[in-house]
């Protein structure tokens, strides 16, 4: 019966979530970490600043790193800790209301859209490329994917989208592939990062 129910476990989503969270946690911690140095020292110099164009200096200081009234980084900090709960429980038999996963879901998407538009922040108007900042965007994009699409073909957004969900699920690692290169694209064209490393 216990192999019934292990065969049961969404093993694959589990993983991807504790490991994106666990990431993505450290990420902001690092983040945060350099924000106290800063808040320390303005003039500090800090282990993720490597040159004009690569830095976490800029983001840390400039008003779209703090867009609620405190960094950043606190939004991660416990933002994170979601998907690496949800992930532990799941492996250890746990089984949520559809409601749960529509909610989870939505806090990953505003996760993902609050990314997105960061990591447009920083090509298009603070011109560098923050480390820390492209490490959590690099998780957050493939567990909001992995996610959206799993929800889907669980059923759980309706039928109608459970056959899109089971047919691009397994697309999830060429999905977020086509994110990051869209993202690089974005980079290479606006600070030509190329020649400027």
């Amino acid at each position: 019966m216990s192999d019934v129910v292990a065969a049961r476990r969404p093993l694959v989503p589990a993983v991807v979530f504790i490991i994106t969270g666990a990431i993505g946690w450290y990420a902001a911690f690092s983040l945060m970490i350099d924000k106290i140095k800063i808040l320390q020292n303005p003039d500090a110099v800090l282990d993720c600043n490597f040159g004009v164009l690569v830095q976490c200096g800029v983001n840390l200081k400039s008003a779209q790193g703090a867009v609620l009234g405190f960094p950043n980084p606190i939004l991660g900090l416990g933002g994170f800790v979601a998907p690496i709960a949800v992930g532990v429980a799941l492996l250890a038999g746990a089984a949520f209301a559809r409601w749960f996963w529509i909610t989870f879901n939505v806090g990953v998407a505003g996760a993902f859209a609050f990314c997105l538009w960061l990591a447009y922040q920083s090509i298009y108007h603070l011109g560098t490329l923050c480390p820390w900042c492209m490490l959590t965007w690099s998780v957050t994009i493939p567990l909001f994917l992995l996610l959206t699409l799993y929800n889907a073909r669980e059923g759980r957004f309706g039928t109608r989208l459970s056959r899109v969900g089971s047919m691009l699920y397994g697309w999830v690692p060429a999905l977020t592939l086509g994110v990051y290169l869209v993202i690089a694209v974005a980079a290479q064209l606006q600070l030509d990062v190329l020649n400027n490393i």
